[in-house]
């Protein structure tokens, strides 16, 4: 399966960063497109407090709108962090097969994280699996780490 995909031939590490920087940014262009009229390009921190104040958006938009701005949040906040577990990786020597594998797990654990949480999430019982999906891309962060040390020694 890996060689069909190409996952040990060429290392694909280093461009998930920027991949990574854009998935921080596609539940906040959703919040955006939601909020609408009340998205001010000028003070846009107060979005979720200006659609929590229109009435004619309903609670689950509002709701979304907010969620998605968490979740932008939530992902730039681990952003650094994944970034440097990828270099730490690379420069230590770890194998470009099992590079790939930890980060594009991490993006995939980007994706799943930011769908539950923003859509999903309109039923409260989905914050559970948010949490473990959460957990899932912070492991596979640690696990660079883990890999890059392992391949120091």
């Amino acid at each position: 399966m890996v060689s069909l995909v190409g996952l040990g031939s060429t290392n694909w590490s280093y461009y998930t960063i920027p991949v990574a920087f854009i998935l921080c940014m596609v539940p906040h262009a959703y919040a955006i497109k939601l909020a609408g009229k009340n998205y001010d390009v000028g003070n846009p921190r107060k979005t979720v407090e200006h659609c929590a104040k229109d009435t004619s958006l309903d609670k689950v938009t509002v709701r979304r709108i907010s969620r998605g701005e968490a979740a932008t949040a939530n992902g730039f906040e681990t952003l650094g962090l994944y970034a440097a577990g990828v270099v730490a990786g690379n420069v230590a020597g770890v194998a470009a097969e099992r590079m790939n594998q930890l980060t594009l797990g991490y993006l995939l654990s980007r994706v799943v994280y930011s769908y539950i949480y923003v859509v999903l999430q309109d039923n409260s019982r989905f914050a559970g699996l948010r949490s473990l999906v959460w957990m899932a891309g912070a492991g596979l962060i640690m696990a660079l780490f883990v890999a890059a040390g392992q391949a120091s020694n």
